[in-house]
Order: C-alpha cells, then sequence, then structure tokens
C-alpha cells in the first residue's frame, strides 16, 4: 500500500508540472502575438508615411511637367493688382496631408482654403513692415479657420524674399517650381504672404498660382495684400518667374505644434 500512494503523489506530481507546461505555453503565445500585433502596427504606419510621401511626390512631378509643357496656362485671376479686396475667402477640400502629422484639436486644419485681403494693412504700413504685421496676420488666418490665434506658433522659415530676372545660380534659387508647403518644411499648418510691390508697377510676371486640378488660378501682388492658405496639397502652388523689375514679399508661415515654434523675430 504504501508504494501506491507514492507512485499516486508522483502522478500528481507529474500531473500539476503538465498543466504549469500548459499554461506556460499559452502565456507565451499570447506574449509572442501581442508582439506580432505591435509590429504589424508600427510597419503599417511606416508604410502608410512612405506611401504619402511618394504619392506627394508624383503628384508635384506630374503637375511640374505639365508647367513645363504650358507656362501660360492661366484659366482664372483669383485677384487683380487693380482692386482693392475686402475679403475673398475660397474653401476647398482638405487633402489627407494633415493625418501623417500629429493633430492638435482646434488649429489643425479640418476647414482648407485660400484667402485674399487688402484690408489687413494699409499700402504705406506695408512700406514700413510695421511690427504687429505678424499679429494682425496671424488674427485674420484664425477668423477666417475658425481657430484659435493662440494655438498658433510663428514658425521656421519666415523670410523676406527678393525676387527680380537674374538667373538662377543654384536650384535653391529656382523658386518657380511646383511645391507643397507642408512637404517642403513640414512644419508649416498655415502659409501667408504679404507683398511689399506691385504687379506691372514694380515687376512683370511673378504672379503667385494655385495649381488646381483642371485649372491654374493665380494672385496678383499688390503692395499691402495679403494672402494665405493651409499649407497641404490641396494648396499646391508656384510663383511664376519675374521677367523685369523686383518683387518684393514676406513670407509668415505658422504651426500648430508647438515644439516647431519660434519667437517674434527683434527687428534692430
Amino acid at each position: 500500500m504504501a508504494p501506491q500512494r507514492r507512485a499516486g503523489s508522483k502522478a500528481a506530481e507529474s500531473g500539476g508540472g503538465s498543466a504549469g507546461s500548459w499554461a506556460d505555453r499559452g502565456e507565451r503565445r499570447r506574449l509572442s502575438s501581442v508582439r506580432k500585433s505591435r509590429a504589424y502596427q508600427e510597419s503599417r504606419r511606416k508604410w502608410l508615411k512612405v506611401a504619402f510621401l511618394v504619392s506627394s511626390a508624383v503628384l508635384v512631378s506630374l503637375l511640374n511637367w505639365s508647367y513645363l509643357v504650358s507656362e501660360d496656362g492661366v484659366a482664372e485671376v483669383l485677384a487683380h493688382y487693380s482692386e482693392s479686396l475686402q475679403d475673398r475667402f475660397i474653401e476647398v477640400p482638405c487633402s489627407e496631408d494633415y493625418d501623417s502629422h500629429k493633430r492638435f484639436e482646434g488649429c489643425t486644419p479640418r476647414k482648407c482654403g485660400r484667402g485674399i485681403t487688402d484690408a489687413v494693412i494699409t499700402r504705406e504700413e506695408a512700406e514700413r513692415i510695421r511690427s504687429d504685421v505678424r499679429r494682425r496676420i496671424q488674427q485674420t488666418i484664425a477668423q477666417a479657420f475658425g481657430i484659435s490665434s493662440s494655438s498658433m506658433y510663428l514658425t521656421k522659415p519666415t523670410f523676406f524674399s527678393r525676387i527680380n530676372s537674374t538667373e538662377a545660380k543654384t536650384t535653391h534659387d529656382e523658386y518657380w517650381h511646383p511645391h507643397i508647403d507642408k512637404v517642403t518644411y513640414g512644419s508649416f499648418d498655415y502659409t501667408s504672404l504679404l507683398y511689399l510691390s506691385d504687379y506691372t508697377e514694380d515687376f512683370g510676371g511673378g504672379r503667385f498660382v494655385f495649381m488646381d486640378v483642371g485649372a491654374n488660378r493665380t494672385v496678383e501682388p499688390r503692395a499691402g495684400r495679403v494672402s494665405f492658405f493651409t499649407s497641404g496639397s490641396e494648396n499646391l502652388h508656384r510663383v511664376e518667374k519675374v521677367r523685369w523689375g523686383t518683387r518684393y514679399a514676406i513670407t509668415i508661415s505658422f504651426t500648430c505644434n508647438p515644439d516647431h515654434g519660434i519667437e517674434d523675430p527683434v527687428l534692430t
């Protein structure tokens, strides 16, 4: 009887070890499944980002080719240099560009489009470049898109441009190629341009061109005019080559990401 009890005890121990082994195997399978799921999700995010960059590059290349074939394919003028515009806004469907970047509620574009106004600053202020120009442009953009101006941060590059008919010395000087600000700079969510000289009076060529499917739409610069737009591929654009004279403008760009924000420039 005693030996039989010992055998029964060993059988129980053997059975318990088998149950523990099955539990360990199940846990290992679960952890392996979780790791595979995470790896798949990470791989999918990377491929989506690559697909977005490739599709954007293809879009720019195709439209760049169509531009080279016919530079004079302007179909509509959104803003003539001779007219004084209070507010003109054209809404366009948002692209998917913003989905590949972190979204900031109350700032990241959900309404996209382009606007032109001659009512932000006067011609005299354009000549003096007063210190509060950035704030007033920021408020105008925020009001047009229904967002809070305090959630927008000035971002780089914000720059002064002087363009004339001098031949480009490097590829960086070739300003006339179509491009998408969100793809080129990454941090851009809203772009604005403040023009400081007049089309046909101070220079020829140099119009700003929105390149829409089936049509190009232009903005003719006028001293004091502000043009602004969401920075994604819904607003692919270029600048015509300046044929004569000098075209002056300031690019002022905004981001919704505080990590990409910069302080107001100090004028000396």
